[in-house]
């Protein structure tokens, strides 16, 4: 697999290698806990990975370029937890402007998060309006896939409600990083508690403040037990697929009226 990874070029390589359709794609994960039975990187794994396999199948026709990951990001809501380290939205923020105005000195012109941690979507989509506002450049999110308090589904067995190191995360990891995944701790961590509210809920038209101790000690949001590698696989290839189509729609993408 050979992934355009823009820090293996020269500086002059650069300039000559982009253009102003060129995009630029920045994996943004976490390092958070994921309770027992999953590493603290989940959703770095996760988001660099999928930005791997999406430039390695897609670069050359899209003219995707590779940035190395943003690790650390807006991972509070797992304060409580040893091994969570996270930066304040306003650190996020500054940290993704800089990057941002250090993107206008390449001759690229399209910037795309590719996100794998939900709880960073409000501060890029934040942050990409204000890169489009002070530099000019197209910015972009996308998701792998969506978590169910974003809009997305979890199983049934979840009740929608699988949103945090349950079904979907360990079986994404029992593919990608088997050897990282502890099965015999991986359990049930349901919060059912949310079925009475119809409004207030995860995925519900009126969100909520949390932090993932509310739901009990372990820190995870869903059901764990019934992770399969299979349906890991399954899902890199579905969201690969995906990937395939939005980055085709973000290298053309043009909001303007048309003449």
């Amino acid at each position: 697999m050979t992934v355009r990874l823009l820090t293996e070029l020269s500086a002059p390589a650069i300039a000559d290698a982009l253009g102003p359709d060129s995009v630029l794609v920045l994996p943004t994960g976490a390092i958070e806990q994921h309770g027992p039975h999953l590493p603290v990187a989940t959703d770095l794994i996760t988001a660099q990975s999928m930005a791997e396999l999406a430039v390695a199948e897609f670069g050359e026709e899209l003219d995707l370029w590779l940035l190395p990951p943003l690790a650390y990001t807006k991972s509070n809501e797992h304060h409580w937890s040893c091994g969570t380290f996270w930066l304040s939205a306003q650190t996020m923020l500054s940290v993704l402007h800089d990057l941002g105005a250090s993107m206008v000195k390449t001759p690229a012109r399209r910037l795309a998060f590719l996100n794998g941690h939900g709880g960073n979507s409000a501060l890029l989509q934040v942050a990409a309006r204000d890169l489009r506002i002070a530099h000019g450049l197209r910015t972009f999110t996308l998701h792998p896939s969506l978590p169910a308090d974003h809009g997305g589904k979890s199983p049934e067995s979840e009740l929608g409600l699988g949103i945090h190191g349950g079904h979907e995360e360990t079986s994404l990891m029992l593919h990608l990083r088997p050897e990282l995944v502890d099965m015999e701790k991986a359990q049930r961590w349901v919060p059912e508690q949310l079925t009475e509210y119809r409004h207030v809920r995860f995925g519900g038209s009126v969100s909520f403040g949390w932090t993932s101790d509310d739901f009990g000690p372990d820190g995870v949001i869903g059901d764990a037990s019934t992770a399969t590698a299979e349906h890991g696989k399954e899902k890199v290839e579905a969201m690969l697929a995906y990937l395939g189509e939005a980055f085709a729609e973000v290298a053309a993408f043009d909001p303007g009226p048309r003449a």
